[in-house]
């Protein structure tokens, strides 16, 4: 079982490189370690485990975050209509994307970094997704606000880059929307 002891903190040069492409099929090894990463997330919010095991309550983690240098990350998250996102992904990238942007009102936040970082974070506030689940399946996810949000989020560690490497002082008014939290 992962724990918070498994996570890279920034400054880890994992967290700062571009991840190389996973062969398909998948090995055992990298499914073994997706399904962690998802359980993870699973435990991380579950109230009773979490505490047991002082894990930080959190929506997506990516394989840098593990110091793993795959594009691979998993996602568990409930958007406004309480329509769960439960995912495991392999060579995860975005197909489509809105012109319209959002941000979470609160910021983003990262079980990486272990300190608050203020700002708007824009993103992308309709996005197209394409990838292959743990079972093997290619998948095309066509998400909006909070779970756009965090995978974007997430596909960005594959990327080397950090949320408050996108931080913006100004987000135009039409484009604001409180998402809540990651």
């Amino acid at each position: 079982m992962l724990t918070m002891d498994d996570i890279v903190r920034e400054g880890h040069p994992a967290l700062r490189q571009v991840t190389e492409e996973v062969p398909m099929p998948p090995s055992e090894e990298d499914k073994n370690t997706l399904k962690e990463m998802l359980e993870f997330l699973q435990n991380s919010q579950d109230p009773e485990t979490a505490e047991k095991y002082e894990l930080r309550s959190g929506v997506g983690l990516a394989a840098p975050q593990l110091g793993i240098n795959k594009r691979m990350f998993a996602v568990h998250v409930t958007d406004e209509k309480d329509r769960l996102y439960s995912y495991g992904l392999f060579n995860p990238k975005i197909t489509r994307h809105s012109v319209e942007m959002t941000h979470l009102e609160g910021g983003e936040g990262c079980l990486s970094v272990d300190r608050e970082v203020p700002g708007n974070v824009p993103r992308y506030k309709r996005i197209t997704l394409e990838g292959t689940t743990l079972e093997g399946e290619k998948v095309r996810l066509r998400l909006r606000d909070l779970p756009a949000i965090v995978f974007q989020h997430e596909l960005d560690h594959l990327n080397g880059v950090m949320f408050y490497d996108r931080i913006e002082e100004e987000i135009p008014e039409t484009n604001k929307k409180d998402d809540g939290a990651l």
